[in-house]
This record gives C-alpha cells, sequence and structure tokens, in this order.
C-alpha cells in the first residue's frame, strides 16, 4: 500500500486539478453548491451499491467520485473566501478529538455502546438543541427512522432487548388490522414499519440493507421469469397469475434459490 507521503502527494496532485478544472473547464465553471447536489446523492447511492455488492475495486473508483465532490464543494467554499479543504479537514480533526475523550483525553469507557453515549452528549455541549437534531431532514424515511432510534438509544430511550421490540411490532400491527378509516390506517402501518425497524436495528440488522437486497433479488427473479417467458414464446401480461407462479418457481430453481 501506499505510504503517507504517497497518499498526502496524490491528494495534492487532486487539488491541483481540481483547480485547472474550475479554471479551464466550461462544464466544471459552471458549477454551484446546488447544481453538484443532486449529483453527490447520485454518487453516494452509487457507492452504497457497490458496497451492498462488495465489489472492492468499484468501491474505490466510486471513492474517488464522492472524493471528488467533496474537494469540488471546498473549491467553491474558498471562492466564495468562507472556506477552503483546509478549514473542512481542520474542523473535522478538532471535532474528532472534542468527541473521542478517551482517546485524547482521561475519560475511560467499557464499550462501543458508551462511546456512542458519550458522543450524543458531547453534541449536546457544543450547541445542538436536540439529540435528534443532527438527523437530516432530506434522509429516506427507513434510514431516517434508523437514526432516530439509534441516536435516542445514545440517551438510554431504548428497548431492553429484541423480545421487547417484537411485542411491540405485533401491537402495532394488531392496531394496523383493526383500524378502518383509511388515514388513521396510513397512520398505524407508519408504526408498523417504525416498530420493525427497531426490531431489526436491536436484533443488530440494517433494515435499509435487508430492504436493498431483497430488491436485487426480486428483480434478478423477476427478470429470470422474463427471460423463460420469452424463450417459451410466453408474454408475461398475458398469463394469470398461477402460470406467473409456476414461472417464478422456475425462475428459483434456476438461480438456485429456495425462498
Amino acid at each position: 500500500m501506499n505510504t503517507k507521503q504517497e497518499k498526502l502527494e496524490a491528494f495534492g496532485r487532486l487539488l491541483d486539478i481540481m483547480d485547472d478544472l474550475r479554471e479551464k473547464c466550461p462544464w466544471d465553471q459552471k458549477q454551484t453548491l446546488e447544481s453538484l447536489r443532486h449529483l453527490t446523492l447520485e454518487e453516494t447511492y452509487e457507492l452504497s451499491d457497490a458496497i451492498l455488492q462488495n465489489d472492492l475495486q468499484e468501491i474505490k473508483k466510486e471513492l474517488g467520485d464522492v472524493l471528488l465532490h467533496l474537494v469540488f464543494y471546498a473549491k467553491i467554499g474558498s471562492e466564495k473566501e468562507s472556506f477552503d479543504i483546509a478549514d473542512v479537514i481542520n474542523s473535522l480533526n478538532e471535532k474528532l478529538i472534542f468527541r473521542h475523550p478517551h482517546i485524547y483525553g482521561d475519560t475511560e469507557v467499557k464499550d462501543e455502546e458508551e462511546v456512542k453515549q458519550n458522543w450524543e452528549k458531547l453534541k449536546l455541549k457544543e450547541g445542538n438543541k436536540s439529540i435528534l437534531g443532527g438527523v437530516p431532514k432530506s434522509l429516506p424515511s427507513l434510514v431516517k427512522a434508523y437514526r432516530i432510534q439509534d441516536k435516542v438509544k445514545g440517551i438510554g430511550f431504548e428497548f431492553h432487548d429484541a423480545e421487547d421490540a417484537w411485542k411491540k411490532v405485533d401491537e402495532e400491527i394488531k392496531e394496523f388490522h383493526a383500524e378502518t378509516d383509511l388515514d388513521k390506517k396510513e397512520q398505524e402501518l407508519g408504526d408498523v414499519f417504525f416498530s420493525l425497524i427497531n426490531y431489526a436495528r436491536i436484533s443488530g440488522i440494517n433494515p435499509d440493507s435487508a430492504l436493498e437486497r431483497t430488491n436485487l433479488k426480486f428483480i434478478s427473479r423477476f427478470q429470470k421469469m422474463e427471460n423463460l417467458a420469452l424463450h417459451k414464446n410466453l408474454a408475461l401480461a398475458d398469463m394469470s397469475l398461477e402460470e406467473m407462479d409456476v414461472l417464478w418457481e422456475e425462475a428459483k430453481k434456476v438461480l438456485n434459490e429456495s425462498k
């Protein structure tokens, strides 16, 4: 692997290239903080896909794309005479040192859980008015629920164990089935989702990763079913549900899946 000096040189070269692109490239010259935002989100999701696929070479590539965006934002910040990449990194360094007193101070912790609890308490000392203040409003709902639950856990607002969390799931499902008003039923379904996410989190399962893996599995099976239908000169739209179910099971066998 590269030495620390080689890593610093590579980062310096990236900063030089960013300066060149901003000065000479018509597309890069036009970009603003706002115009880059949706592209950054796209790159982040592409990194997420690569991580779920455990494709290390693709992860390396997507990390580069995300890093480019971070450097780009800092470059624009320097043009506005607001901040530059050194300010970004120095601010991060100071925050990490402050939030790790068990490393850079005399605080003692016994496990990961105490580290997380101290982290949330220190954030409040920094001026955050609420434990939940750092949860981005634009997060996807499933991820947001997970982060909300994880943050309140930091101050002890948590079920004792997964079994207690599952009792809450059962309770919310019963309330959902009992409700007849559509608006209230929607609210109850939200409670079901929230409690399921909570159960998954307490059980050590990331619900977003779990759902995405199911999405990918469904896509793979359905596309295989489409291919099988094509080879049989069949059109899925003209088939009954029962006929499609036969193809679905065949697709699972072809893909060596049992469930």
